[in-house]
Protein backbone atom coordinates (compact mmCIF):
# COMPACT_ATOMS: atom_id res chain seq x y z
CA UNK A 1 0.00 0.00 0.00
CA UNK A 2 1.52 3.37 -0.89
CA UNK A 3 2.32 6.07 1.63
CA UNK A 4 -0.62 8.54 -0.47
CA UNK A 5 -2.77 5.90 0.36
CA UNK A 6 -2.20 5.82 3.67
CA UNK A 7 -1.91 9.35 4.45
CA UNK A 8 -5.45 9.81 2.88
CA UNK A 9 -7.17 7.27 4.81
CA UNK A 10 -6.02 8.13 8.23
CA UNK A 11 -7.18 11.68 7.30
CA UNK A 12 -10.72 10.23 6.68
CA UNK A 13 -10.63 8.76 10.05
CA UNK A 14 -9.34 11.72 12.19
CA UNK A 15 -11.47 14.36 9.84
CA UNK A 16 -14.92 12.04 10.49
CA UNK A 17 -13.90 11.33 14.60
CA UNK A 18 -13.10 14.76 15.14
CA UNK A 19 -16.39 15.77 14.38
CA UNK A 20 -17.71 13.77 17.61
CA UNK A 21 -14.64 14.90 19.88
CA UNK A 22 -14.34 18.40 18.58
CA UNK A 23 -16.52 19.66 21.57
CA UNK A 24 -14.83 18.38 24.71
CA UNK A 25 -12.20 21.17 24.87
CA UNK A 26 -15.14 23.92 24.27
CA UNK A 27 -18.11 22.32 26.66
CA UNK A 28 -18.29 25.67 28.28
CA UNK A 29 -18.84 28.30 25.94
CA UNK A 30 -20.77 25.79 23.70
CA UNK A 31 -23.31 25.32 26.87
CA UNK A 32 -23.30 28.68 27.44
CA UNK A 33 -24.50 29.73 24.45
CA UNK A 34 -26.43 27.40 23.73
CA UNK A 35 -28.27 27.43 27.28
CA UNK A 36 -27.24 23.68 28.25
CA UNK A 37 -26.67 23.21 32.14
CA UNK A 38 -23.28 22.47 33.35
CA UNK A 39 -24.26 18.77 34.39
CA UNK A 40 -25.50 18.20 31.23
CA UNK A 41 -22.57 19.26 29.22
CA UNK A 42 -21.24 15.70 28.91
CA UNK A 43 -24.49 14.93 26.52
CA UNK A 44 -22.72 17.54 24.14
CA UNK A 45 -20.61 14.66 23.46
CA UNK A 46 -22.59 11.44 24.26
CA UNK A 47 -24.80 12.20 21.76
CA UNK A 48 -22.40 12.35 18.60
CA UNK A 49 -21.80 8.73 20.57
CA UNK A 50 -24.93 7.64 20.89
CA UNK A 51 -25.56 8.49 17.07
CA UNK A 52 -22.13 6.47 16.24
CA UNK A 53 -24.06 3.28 17.73
CA UNK A 54 -26.70 3.85 15.67
CA UNK A 55 -24.85 4.19 12.25
CA UNK A 56 -22.15 0.93 13.80
CA UNK A 57 -25.54 -1.41 13.87
CA UNK A 58 -27.09 0.06 10.07
CA UNK A 59 -24.26 1.03 8.49
CA UNK A 60 -21.20 -0.48 8.84
CA UNK A 61 -22.24 -3.86 8.17
CA UNK A 62 -22.71 -2.72 4.32
CA UNK A 63 -19.22 -2.76 3.93
CA UNK A 64 -19.80 -6.01 3.55
CA UNK A 65 -21.66 -6.08 0.80
CA UNK A 66 -21.12 -2.99 -0.94
CA UNK A 67 -18.67 -1.00 -2.63
CA UNK A 68 -16.62 0.00 0.45
CA UNK A 69 -14.49 3.17 -1.80
CA UNK A 70 -18.06 4.65 -2.37
CA UNK A 71 -19.90 4.11 1.34
CA UNK A 72 -16.81 6.34 2.04
CA UNK A 73 -17.50 8.78 -0.19
CA UNK A 74 -21.04 9.17 0.57
CA UNK A 75 -20.74 8.45 4.58
CA UNK A 76 -18.25 11.53 4.79
CA UNK A 77 -20.30 13.83 2.51
CA UNK A 78 -23.19 13.14 5.23
CA UNK A 79 -20.48 14.15 7.82
CA UNK A 80 -19.86 17.49 6.19
CA UNK A 81 -23.55 18.06 6.45
CA UNK A 82 -24.24 17.28 10.16
CA UNK A 83 -21.04 19.19 10.96
CA UNK A 84 -22.31 22.40 8.58
CA UNK A 85 -25.97 22.06 10.67
CA UNK A 86 -24.15 22.18 14.29
CA UNK A 87 -22.28 24.66 12.73
CA UNK A 88 -25.16 27.21 12.75
CA UNK A 89 -27.29 25.59 15.36
CA UNK A 90 -29.29 28.99 16.99
CA UNK A 91 -30.88 26.67 19.65
CA UNK A 92 -29.65 23.21 21.48
CA UNK A 93 -32.01 20.50 19.99
CA UNK A 94 -30.60 21.79 16.72
CA UNK A 95 -26.90 21.32 17.56
CA UNK A 96 -28.14 18.03 19.29
CA UNK A 97 -29.17 16.41 15.71
CA UNK A 98 -26.55 17.87 14.05
CA UNK A 99 -24.32 16.31 16.73
CA UNK A 100 -26.35 13.13 16.18
CA UNK A 101 -26.04 13.39 12.43
CA UNK A 102 -22.53 13.74 12.27
CA UNK A 103 -21.86 10.44 14.86
CA UNK A 104 -24.45 8.48 12.95
CA UNK A 105 -22.20 8.76 9.63
CA UNK A 106 -18.76 8.77 11.43
CA UNK A 107 -18.60 5.00 11.38
CA UNK A 108 -16.76 5.87 8.25
CA UNK A 109 -13.85 5.25 9.91
CA UNK A 110 -14.98 1.63 10.55
CA UNK A 111 -15.30 1.10 6.99
CA UNK A 112 -12.03 3.02 6.33
CA UNK A 113 -10.40 0.08 8.26
CA UNK A 114 -11.76 -2.73 6.71
CA UNK A 115 -11.31 -1.07 3.36
CA UNK A 116 -7.08 -1.18 4.38
CA UNK A 117 -7.95 -4.48 5.82
CA UNK A 118 -9.24 -5.60 2.66
CA UNK A 119 -6.57 -3.67 0.56
CA UNK A 120 -2.99 -4.22 2.22
CA UNK A 121 -1.00 -7.42 1.06
CA UNK A 122 -0.18 -10.68 3.45
CA UNK A 123 1.78 -10.05 6.42
CA UNK A 124 1.18 -6.17 6.48
CA UNK A 125 -1.97 -5.75 7.62
CA UNK A 126 -1.39 -4.88 11.49
CA UNK A 127 1.44 -2.24 10.08
CA UNK A 128 -1.13 -0.69 7.79
CA UNK A 129 -4.14 -0.78 10.02
CA UNK A 130 -1.61 0.87 13.10
CA UNK A 131 -1.17 3.54 10.29
CA UNK A 132 -4.40 4.32 9.41
CA UNK A 133 -6.06 3.95 12.80
CA UNK A 134 -3.43 6.29 14.06
CA UNK A 135 -5.61 8.74 12.29
CA UNK A 136 -8.14 8.34 14.83
CA UNK A 137 -6.07 9.89 17.89
CA UNK A 138 -4.67 12.48 15.95
CA UNK A 139 -8.29 13.57 15.41
CA UNK A 140 -9.27 12.40 18.48
CA UNK A 141 -6.36 14.86 20.47
CA UNK A 142 -5.78 16.93 17.29
CA UNK A 143 -9.08 18.52 16.93
CA UNK A 144 -8.72 19.23 20.92
CA UNK A 145 -5.62 21.40 20.03
CA UNK A 146 -7.29 23.07 16.91
CA UNK A 147 -10.50 23.48 18.67
CA UNK A 148 -9.12 25.33 21.58
CA UNK A 149 -7.05 28.06 18.88
CA UNK A 150 -10.37 28.13 16.80
CA UNK A 151 -12.52 28.50 19.61
CA UNK A 152 -10.38 31.65 21.08
CA UNK A 153 -10.19 34.07 17.70
CA UNK A 154 -13.68 32.79 16.00
CA UNK A 155 -15.60 30.77 18.60
CA UNK A 156 -16.40 27.57 18.84
CA UNK A 157 -18.90 27.37 15.82
CA UNK A 158 -15.59 28.10 13.70
CA UNK A 159 -14.76 24.27 14.63
CA UNK A 160 -17.85 22.56 13.31
CA UNK A 161 -17.43 24.86 10.05
CA UNK A 162 -13.73 24.12 9.27
CA UNK A 163 -14.31 19.98 10.00
CA UNK A 164 -17.50 20.27 7.23
CA UNK A 165 -14.91 21.89 4.78
CA UNK A 166 -12.23 19.24 4.90
CA UNK A 167 -14.84 16.06 5.17
CA UNK A 168 -16.32 17.64 2.43
CA UNK A 169 -12.67 18.26 0.30
CA UNK A 170 -12.06 14.62 1.60
CA UNK A 171 -15.20 12.89 0.32
CA UNK A 172 -14.04 14.34 -3.30
CA UNK A 173 -10.05 12.92 -2.89
CA UNK A 174 -11.56 9.45 -1.98
CA UNK A 175 -13.81 8.86 -4.92
CA UNK A 176 -11.14 10.31 -7.36
CA UNK A 177 -7.74 8.88 -5.62
CA UNK A 178 -8.41 5.43 -4.03
CA UNK A 179 -7.56 2.12 -4.88
CA UNK A 180 -10.69 0.02 -6.01
CA UNK A 181 -12.07 -2.87 -3.33
CA UNK A 182 -12.21 -6.00 -3.78
CA UNK A 183 -15.78 -7.56 -5.45
CA UNK A 184 -18.32 -6.74 -2.30
CA UNK A 185 -19.92 -10.06 -1.83
CA UNK A 186 -23.34 -9.04 -2.96
CA UNK A 187 -24.85 -12.18 -2.50
CA UNK A 188 -25.73 -11.25 0.95
CA UNK A 189 -28.67 -10.17 1.76
CA UNK A 190 -29.13 -6.96 4.32
CA UNK A 191 -31.35 -9.04 6.72
CA UNK A 192 -29.05 -11.79 7.00
CA UNK A 193 -26.27 -9.23 7.14
CA UNK A 194 -27.64 -8.17 10.11
CA UNK A 195 -27.96 -11.53 12.20
CA UNK A 196 -24.71 -12.19 11.40
CA UNK A 197 -23.95 -8.85 13.23
CA UNK A 198 -25.54 -10.33 16.31
CA UNK A 199 -23.90 -13.13 16.17
CA UNK A 200 -20.83 -11.61 16.76
CA UNK A 201 -21.86 -11.37 20.28
CA UNK A 202 -22.03 -14.86 21.18
CA UNK A 203 -18.23 -15.35 20.59
CA UNK A 204 -16.80 -15.61 23.47
CA UNK A 205 -13.20 -14.19 22.48
CA UNK A 206 -15.65 -11.07 20.43
CA UNK A 207 -17.17 -10.49 23.52
CA UNK A 208 -13.73 -10.45 25.91
CA UNK A 209 -12.35 -7.57 23.56
CA UNK A 210 -15.38 -5.82 23.43
CA UNK A 211 -15.83 -5.29 26.92
CA UNK A 212 -12.07 -4.51 26.89
CA UNK A 213 -12.67 -1.86 24.76
CA UNK A 214 -15.80 -0.38 26.65
CA UNK A 215 -13.97 -0.24 29.90
CA UNK A 216 -11.22 1.10 27.79
CA UNK A 217 -12.94 4.02 25.78
CA UNK A 218 -14.99 4.96 29.20
CA UNK A 219 -11.73 5.67 31.15
CA UNK A 220 -11.21 7.47 28.20
CA UNK A 221 -13.77 9.64 27.83
CA UNK A 222 -13.62 9.98 31.78
CA UNK A 223 -10.37 12.01 31.04
CA UNK A 224 -10.95 13.99 27.95
CA UNK A 225 -14.62 14.78 28.13
CA UNK A 226 -14.34 16.23 32.09
CA UNK A 227 -10.46 17.65 31.83
CA UNK A 228 -11.65 20.91 30.33
CA UNK A 229 -13.67 21.66 33.71
CA UNK A 230 -11.12 21.37 36.54
CA UNK A 231 -8.16 23.26 33.98
CA UNK A 232 -10.49 26.83 33.45
CA UNK A 233 -11.23 26.93 37.33
CA UNK A 234 -9.49 27.52 40.51
CA UNK A 235 -6.51 27.42 40.79
CA UNK A 236 -5.33 27.51 37.04
CA UNK A 237 -7.39 29.30 34.75
CA UNK A 238 -6.22 28.09 31.44
CA UNK A 239 -7.82 29.14 28.32
CA UNK A 240 -9.31 27.49 25.67
CA UNK A 241 -6.31 27.30 23.59
CA UNK A 242 -4.50 26.59 26.66
CA UNK A 243 -6.56 23.66 27.49
CA UNK A 244 -6.16 22.34 23.95
CA UNK A 245 -2.81 22.19 24.25
CA UNK A 246 -3.28 18.89 26.39
CA UNK A 247 -4.25 17.08 22.91
CA UNK A 248 -0.37 17.64 22.13
CA UNK A 249 0.44 15.04 25.13
CA UNK A 250 -1.85 12.87 24.27
CA UNK A 251 -1.12 12.90 20.64
CA UNK A 252 2.42 12.07 21.75
CA UNK A 253 1.83 9.21 23.43
CA UNK A 254 -1.05 7.82 21.08
CA UNK A 255 1.80 7.85 18.20
CA UNK A 256 4.38 6.11 20.16
CA UNK A 257 1.84 2.91 20.31
CA UNK A 258 2.08 3.41 16.21
CA UNK A 259 3.83 0.43 16.29
CA UNK A 260 1.76 -2.04 17.69
CA UNK A 261 -0.04 -3.04 14.55
CA UNK A 262 3.52 -4.78 13.99
CA UNK A 263 3.45 -6.52 17.57
CA UNK A 264 0.49 -7.99 16.46
CA UNK A 265 1.52 -8.81 13.10
CA UNK A 266 4.52 -10.57 15.29
CA UNK A 267 1.47 -12.19 17.55
CA UNK A 268 2.35 -10.62 20.42
CA UNK A 269 -1.40 -9.14 20.01
CA UNK A 270 -2.65 -10.26 23.34
CA UNK A 271 0.54 -9.16 25.62
CA UNK A 272 0.74 -5.46 23.77
CA UNK A 273 -2.89 -5.84 25.61
CA UNK A 274 -2.26 -6.92 28.93
CA UNK A 275 0.78 -4.54 29.36
CA UNK A 276 -1.01 -1.34 28.06
CA UNK A 277 -4.09 -2.04 30.53
CA UNK A 278 -1.52 -1.95 33.26
CA UNK A 279 -0.05 1.03 32.27
CA UNK A 280 -3.48 2.92 31.64
CA UNK A 281 -4.55 1.94 35.22
CA UNK A 282 -1.08 3.62 36.33
CA UNK A 283 -1.54 6.67 34.34
CA UNK A 284 -4.57 7.55 36.48
CA UNK A 285 -2.60 8.16 39.52
CA UNK A 286 -0.83 10.66 38.17
CA UNK A 287 -3.95 12.12 36.15
CA UNK A 288 -5.67 12.88 39.60
CA UNK A 289 -2.64 15.40 40.70
CA UNK A 290 -4.37 17.64 38.15
CA UNK A 291 -5.56 19.95 41.06
CA UNK A 292 -1.97 20.59 42.05
CA UNK A 293 0.77 19.72 39.04
CA UNK A 294 0.01 20.15 35.94
CA UNK A 295 3.48 18.42 34.56
CA UNK A 296 1.91 15.20 36.09
CA UNK A 297 -1.20 15.67 34.62
CA UNK A 298 0.97 15.82 31.30
CA UNK A 299 2.81 12.29 32.09
CA UNK A 300 -0.70 10.70 32.98
CA UNK A 301 -2.22 11.79 29.22
CA UNK A 302 0.90 10.56 27.73
CA UNK A 303 0.97 7.30 29.43
CA UNK A 304 -3.21 6.88 29.31
CA UNK A 305 -3.05 7.49 25.00
CA UNK A 306 -0.38 5.43 24.62
CA UNK A 307 -2.36 2.38 26.64
CA UNK A 308 -5.12 3.39 24.44
CA UNK A 309 -4.07 3.55 20.86
CA UNK A 310 -1.75 -0.12 21.60
CA UNK A 311 -4.95 -2.15 22.86
CA UNK A 312 -7.36 -0.04 20.11
CA UNK A 313 -4.88 -1.01 17.12
CA UNK A 314 -4.55 -4.72 18.77
CA UNK A 315 -7.71 -5.22 19.19
CA UNK A 316 -9.02 -4.53 15.93
CA UNK A 317 -5.91 -6.42 14.53
CA UNK A 318 -7.06 -9.50 15.95
CA UNK A 319 -10.83 -9.53 15.15
CA UNK A 320 -9.77 -8.59 10.92
CA UNK A 321 -7.42 -11.82 11.64
CA UNK A 322 -10.43 -14.25 12.88
CA UNK A 323 -13.03 -12.92 10.78
CA UNK A 324 -11.29 -12.26 7.49
CA UNK A 325 -14.54 -12.84 5.46
CA UNK A 326 -16.32 -10.27 6.97
CA UNK A 327 -14.33 -7.56 8.38
CA UNK A 328 -16.52 -4.80 8.44
CA UNK A 329 -19.25 -6.70 10.40
CA UNK A 330 -16.78 -7.62 13.22
CA UNK A 331 -15.42 -4.29 13.25
CA UNK A 332 -18.59 -2.87 13.27
CA UNK A 333 -19.69 -5.28 16.18
CA UNK A 334 -16.74 -4.60 18.18
CA UNK A 335 -17.26 -0.58 18.20
CA UNK A 336 -20.48 -0.59 19.68
CA UNK A 337 -18.65 -1.82 22.83
CA UNK A 338 -16.55 1.61 21.70
CA UNK A 339 -19.11 3.92 20.94
CA UNK A 340 -21.33 2.33 24.78
CA UNK A 341 -18.08 3.12 26.62
CA UNK A 342 -17.31 6.49 25.39
CA UNK A 343 -20.62 7.94 25.77
CA UNK A 344 -20.90 6.46 29.04
CA UNK A 345 -17.22 7.92 30.44
CA UNK A 346 -18.46 11.45 28.69
CA UNK A 347 -21.79 11.61 30.85
CA UNK A 348 -20.63 10.33 33.66
CA UNK A 349 -17.75 12.32 34.21
CA UNK A 350 -19.41 15.92 34.00
CA UNK A 351 -21.81 14.74 36.28
CA UNK A 352 -19.44 13.48 38.82
CA UNK A 353 -17.22 16.42 38.63
CA UNK A 354 -20.52 18.72 39.48
CA UNK A 355 -20.89 16.42 42.88
CA UNK A 356 -17.34 15.76 43.96
CA UNK A 357 -14.98 17.62 42.14
CA UNK A 358 -12.19 15.59 39.95
CA UNK A 359 -11.88 13.16 42.66
CA UNK A 360 -15.05 11.96 41.34
CA UNK A 361 -13.63 11.38 37.61
CA UNK A 362 -10.34 10.14 39.00
CA UNK A 363 -12.18 7.34 40.80
CA UNK A 364 -14.46 6.41 37.44
CA UNK A 365 -11.39 6.49 35.26
CA UNK A 366 -8.95 4.31 37.79
CA UNK A 367 -11.76 1.58 38.55
CA UNK A 368 -12.58 1.41 34.79
CA UNK A 369 -9.01 0.76 33.78
CA UNK A 370 -8.98 -2.24 36.27
CA UNK A 371 -12.24 -3.28 34.83
CA UNK A 372 -10.28 -3.75 31.51
CA UNK A 373 -7.17 -5.40 32.71
CA UNK A 374 -9.48 -8.07 34.74
CA UNK A 375 -11.21 -8.79 31.73
CA UNK A 376 -8.29 -9.12 29.69
CA UNK A 377 -7.08 -11.33 32.53
CA UNK A 378 -10.48 -13.75 32.63
CA UNK A 379 -10.99 -13.72 28.28
CA UNK A 380 -9.40 -16.36 26.16
CA UNK A 381 -7.04 -16.60 23.79
CA UNK A 382 -8.35 -15.22 20.59
CA UNK A 383 -6.18 -17.74 18.56
CA UNK A 384 -8.21 -20.94 18.86
CA UNK A 385 -11.68 -19.40 18.96
CA UNK A 386 -12.35 -17.65 15.49
CA UNK A 387 -14.95 -19.20 13.62
CA UNK A 388 -16.34 -17.78 10.33
CA UNK A 389 -19.70 -15.99 10.35
CA UNK A 390 -23.12 -16.76 7.97
CA UNK A 391 -22.50 -15.34 4.80
CA UNK A 392 -24.22 -17.08 1.71
CA UNK A 393 -25.83 -20.20 1.73
CA UNK A 394 -24.42 -22.79 3.93
CA UNK A 395 -22.02 -25.79 2.49
CA UNK A 396 -21.72 -29.39 4.29
CA UNK A 397 -18.15 -27.76 4.51
CA UNK A 398 -19.21 -24.52 6.39
CA UNK A 399 -22.35 -26.40 8.58
CA UNK A 400 -19.34 -28.54 10.12
CA UNK A 401 -16.99 -25.25 10.68
CA UNK A 402 -20.07 -23.65 12.73
CA UNK A 403 -20.93 -27.00 14.98
CA UNK A 404 -17.03 -27.15 15.51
Amino acid sequence: MKWRTRSLLAAVCGVAVAGVYAGQPVLGPMGRDLGVPTGSLGWLVAIGQLGYLAGLVLLVPLGDVLDRRRLITVHLALVAAGLAVTAVAPLAWTAFAGLAAAGVFAVVVQTTVAYTASISPPGEAGRNLGIVTSGVVIGILGARIIAGVLADVWGWRSIYLTLAVLAAVLAVLVRTALPADARPDTAVRYGRLLRSFGVMFTRPVFLGRGLIAFFLFASFGALWSGMALPLAGAPWHLSQTQIGLFGVAGLAGALGAARSGRWGDGGHARRVTGLALALLAVSWAAIGQLTWSLPLLVLGVILLDFAVQAVHVSNQHTLAGAYPGRTSTAIGAYMVFYSLGSAAGAAATTALFDVAGWTGPTVLGAVLALCALATWALSPNPAPAARPLPSKSPTPATRHQAKA
